[in-house]
C-alpha cells in the first residue's frame, strides 16, 4: 500500500489534481497531511463503499484507483456506487482469482497451465492421483509470489501442501472468504520469465515495459529478484507475449486502465501465468519514464481522468530494481555496506524498507523484501551487472528466533 500509494501522490502532484488515499492505517508519507487520507475497512467492501460514498458528499470523486489486487476489486466496486466508469467488477475479481482467471483464459483458447482447485481441509493424499509432477501449489488469491512452491513427488507435494495449509489458517478471520481456503495446483511450466507492463485504452492493450527477469525461476520457491528493461528477448518474440497479453486481458473482461501480466516463454509457445488489472508493485516503476519524462504512475492518472496522453515510448536507456531477497527468518540487527552499494556506478537509488528490530520471514510464508536497488545505464546488460554488484556490497546481520538467538548470522548477499 505504501510503496504504491506514495507513487501516486507523486504523480498527482505532477498532474496537478487532488489525490486521497484510502486504507486501514495512514501511511508513513501521509503523517502529516492526515485530510488526504480515508480510513477503510479493506475486508468489508460494505462499509467501505459506504465511506466512500459519504466522502464524496463532500468531496467530489472523479477517478477511484486500486494499487494492489484486494483493492482493484474494491475500487471498481466503489466506482460503480458513484456512477463512474470503470472496469467490470467482475473482470476485476476475475483477475484477482487464479481459478476464475484460468478458466476464462481456457473458454478463449488461451495458452495457461493445466490446473486443479481444491480446499485446504482435503487430505493431501487424495489429491495426489489427480496431479502431474512437477507441478506448483499456489494459494488461489495471494499474490507476490507469498505461498508458491513447487513439487517434485509425492512427498514434497505433501510438505508444500501442509505449509500452504498452514499459511492461509495464519490469516483466518470472520470476514475471510471461500476463495481465501482454496489452494491451486498447476502443471510447472518450464522456460524464462518475463513480466509485462500495459494499458488497455478503449479495449487496446499498449504495451509499456517487458521486464526480463534474468534469474531463473524453477522453484521450489519463486523469489523474485531482477527486473530489467528493456527486454532482451527477439523482436518477434517480444510481439506475441504483448499480443498474448493483451488477448488474456481482454478474454477476463478487462477493457480499461492499467495491466500487469507475468508470462513464461519455452519452445512449446507463450504461457499467461498472472493478469493482474493493476500496475506493477512494490518499487519497481520508479525505473520506467515515457515521453517527456512521465511517470507510470502519471501516465494512469492521466488516461483515467479522459486526459491526452504523451507518448507511451519509454526514454532511451536502460533500468533495473534488485527486489533483496530475505536470507532467513529472524530479527534483523543490521545491514551494513548501503553506503558502498549506493556508490556503485549506475545505482540510482537504494531503499530499505526494513529496519533494525523487524521481524523478517523469507519466500514462502513471507511477504516483503529487505528492501530494493534501482539502477540505470546504457544497456540491459550493464544495468543487470550494476544491481547485482550493489547487492553484493550488502551484508545482513540477522538474529535467528532459534535456542541459539543470542549468536545472529551474517549474511554476505
Amino acid at each position: 500500500m505504501s510503496y504504491r500509494g506514495e507513487a501516486f501522490l507523486e504523480a498527482a502532484n505532477k498532474v496537478g489534481v487532488s489525490l486521497t488515499i484510502g486504507g486501514d492505517a495512514p501511511p508513513e508519507f501521509l503523517k502529516q497531511a492526515l485530510k488526504s487520507f480515508i480510513p477503510l475497512d479493506l475486508y468489508n467492501a460494505t462499509t467501505a463503499v459506504s465511506a466512500v460514498v459519504e466522502f464524496a458528499k463532500t468531496s467530489p470523486i472523479d477517478v477511484v484507483l486500486g494499487v494492489n489486487d484486494g483493492t482493484a476489486v474494491l475500487a471498481s466496486t466503489v466506482s460503480q456506487a458513484l456512477g463512474l466508469s470503470s472496469n467490470s467488477i467482475d473482470s476485476v475479481r476475475a483477475a484477482s482469482n487464479k481459478q476464475t482467471m484460468r478458466s476464462l483464459l481456457q473458454q478463449e483458447g488461451l495458452t495457461c497451465p493445466k490446473f486443479l482447485v481444491v480446499g485446504i481441509d482435503e487430505k493431501p493424499e487424495n489429491i495426489i492421483p489427480k496431479v502431474t509432477f512437477p507441478c506448483v501449489l499456489k494459494p488461489l488469491t495471494l499474490s507476490g509470489s507469498c505461498g508458491v512452491i513447487r513439487a517434485d513427488d509425492p512427498e514434497s507435494f505433501q510438505n508444500a501442501f501442509t505449509r500452504i495449509v498452514h499459511l492461509l489458517q495464519s490469516f483466518e478471520s470472520p470476514e475471510q472468504k471461500v476463495a481465501d481456503r482454496q489452494i491451486l495446483i498447476e502443471d510447472f511450466i518450464p522456460g524464462i520469465e518475463v513480466a509485462l507492463e500495459g494499458l488497455l485504452i478503449k479495449d487496446t492493450f499498449h504495451p509499456l515495459a517487458l521486464f526480463d527477469k534474468p534469474d531463473p525461476l524453477n522453484g521450489p520457491y519463486f523469489e523474485e529478484t531482477i527486473y530489467v528493461t528493456p527486454s532482451r528477448l527477439p523482436p518477434k518474440t517480444q510481439t506475441r507475449i504483448t499480443e498474448s497479453l493483451g488477448k488474456a486481458a481482454r478474454a477476463i473482461g478487462l477493457r480499461e486502465g492499467p495491466v500487469h501480466g507475468e508470462l513464461r516463454i519455452n519452445d512449446q509457445d507463450i504461457w499467461v501465468i498472472e493478469v493482474a488489472a493493476r500496475s506493477i508493485g512494490g518499487k519497481c516503476s520508479r525505473m520506467l519514464e515515457f515521453g517527456t519524462g512521465k511517470s507510470l504512475e502519471e501516465l494512469i492518472l492521466l488516461h483515467a481522468l479522459g486526459q491526452d496522453l504523451p507518448s507511451l515510448d519509454l526514454t532511451k536507456g536502460a533500468g533495473g530494481v534488485m527486489m533483496i531477497p530475505i536470507p532467513q527468518e529472524g530479527v534483523l540487527e543490521r545491514i551494513s555496506g548501503q553506503k558502498e552499494a549506493e556508490q556503485v556506478p549506475g545505482v540510482e537509488e537504494l531503499v530499505m524498507t526494513a529496519e533494525p528490530g523487524d521481524h523478517l520471514i523469507p519466500l514462502p510464508e513471507g511477504k516483503r523484501y529487505l528492501g530494493f536497488i534501482l539502477a540505470r545505464g546504457e544497456k540491459p546488460e550493464e544495468v543487470e551487472e550494476t544491481l547485482r554488484e550493489a547487492h553484493r556490497q550488502l551484508t545482513v546481520r540477522i538474529r535467528p528466533q532459534t535456542s541459539n538467538a543470542g549468536h545472529p548470522k551474517i549474511f554476505r548477499v
